[in-house]
């Protein structure tokens, strides 16, 4: 697998676990999540945003 394609699949997969823990932290509909999990995968998501983000970022200008 090449360095981009990974690169983007983290980053869409980082998005996706920030948006259902941001979803879960608002609404508060899925009971079967403790919210204290939210929280953790709210922040780690983020994190993998934004590094993924700075990653794909230093990868196109090379």
């Amino acid at each position: 697998m090449k360095n981009k394609t990974r690169i983007n699949i983290t980053l869409i997969c980082s998005l996706l676990i920030f948006a259902v823990a941001i979803f879960r932290i608002l609404t508060e509909s899925l009971s079967s999540t403790p919210l204290v999990v939210a929280y953790i995968l709210a922040i780690t998501g983020l994190i993998g945003v934004v590094s993924n983000g700075v990653m794909l970022k230093k990868f196109r200008t090379n």
